[in-house]
């Protein structure tokens, strides 16, 4: 079905292969984030479910290391939520040392001293990148934070750059975590917010044959319906190729208006799958509000008691977790 569909309407690759759209926002959030890693901050970047944080931390860390002003080390460890300090410290052993068979020390006085030293004689700001941060323990983060310390006594610099939902922020601004997020620069991906048409004739561009033009896959009229209704690269990706398979069962080309509204989830912009994509499912958004699950699940279905449902959108206002 794949290359089925592909040859239907010359496509040379997939939609989700197209590689990292460039952007004059993309460029001021790079500078501004090289200037706060050179700074020694804790960064935390953050984005929407599907608006490319993983492929745009990929693209800086290669541009640092092009430059080759900042030592970039990155946690690869798969499953997130048990990542530990412990795991982030081998990371930046793993990266950094340039000895062939250097054996991390057991012992933690012994192991933060000899990152401190080794952070020291490379000589250059050091950067950790930690994706999928939202899931880190706050021991885990104070721990980071403490370690930043110990280099900077050192007279080096070590900046962590924390990526992940924005539920990252909402939990770094808790009082609770005052001793993190008061010392957290936050910086915001800008997705393709402004550019969702030029995104999607850029994704078209990069995965048709040379003599393929947009317009012979997509309407000018279900053109617009995507960038209109569709707001990151991963709804961009999904709902278009969707579209495609959808009009290759009946023959269509180019694909109209009217099967590009088909295929699109009716529920897309509701309260739950839009808090979804800032992170919040129903055990982390009850978690976060105090409520019972049971709550949750009844709000977000429009089942709850108008007072208390009031309640919940209040102390979400409150929280930043949705806006006015």
């Amino acid at each position: 079905m794949l290359q089925e569909v592909m040859d239907f309407y010359g496509l040379e690759r997939e939609f989700r292969n197209t590689g990292f759209f460039e952007t004059d926002g993309w460029r001021r959030l790079y500078q501004e984030l090289k200037g706060s890693i050179v700074a020694g901050h804790l960064v935390a970047l953050t984005g929407v479910v599907g608006s490319g944080k993983t492929v745009t931390a990929r693209r800086i860390r290669t541009e640092l290391g092009k430059e080759n002003h900042i030592l970039v080390s990155a946690a690869l460890a798969v499953e997130r939520d048990q990542v530990k300090l412990s795991t982030l410290i081998t990371a930046l052993f793993a990266d950094l040392s340039t000895e062939k068979d250097f054996k991390i020390p057991t012992k933690p006085e012994v192991r933060e001293r000899e990152l401190r030293d080794l952070i020291r004689r490379r000589r250059k700001p050091v950067a950790l990148f930690v994706d999928e941060a939202h899931d880190l323990h706050s021991k885990t983060l104070v721990g980071l934070k403490r370690l930043m310390e110990v280099v900077r006594e050192a007279e080096a610099t070590m900046a962590i750059v924390l990526i992940g939902h924005r539920s990252l922020v909402v939990g770094l601004r808790r009082a609770a975590m005052e001793e993190i997020g008061a010392r957290s620069t936050v910086l915001e991906l800008p997705g393709i917010r402004g550019q969702e048409r030029e995104f999607l004739n850029w994704m078209l561009q990069q995965c048709t044959a040379k003599d393929v033009e947009p317009q012979e896959i997509f309407t000018e009229e279900a053109m617009k319906v995507l960038a209109e209704r569709l707001s990151t690269p991963l709804q961009m990706i999904h709902y278009a190729w969707r579209a495609l398979e959808a009009g290759h069962l009946t023959g269509q080309k180019p694909v109209d208006r009217d099967t590009v509204e088909d295929v699109l989830a009716p529920d897309l912009n509701a309260l739950e799958p839009s808090l979804a994509r800032l992170g919040y499912n129903p055990k982390i958004l009850g978690e976060t509000l105090d409520a019972k699950p049971a709550e949750i699940r009844a709000f977000l279905r429009g089942h709850l008691a108008p007072g208390r449902s009031q309640e919940l959108q209040s102390q979400m206002l409150k929280l930043g977790i949705i806006a006015s």
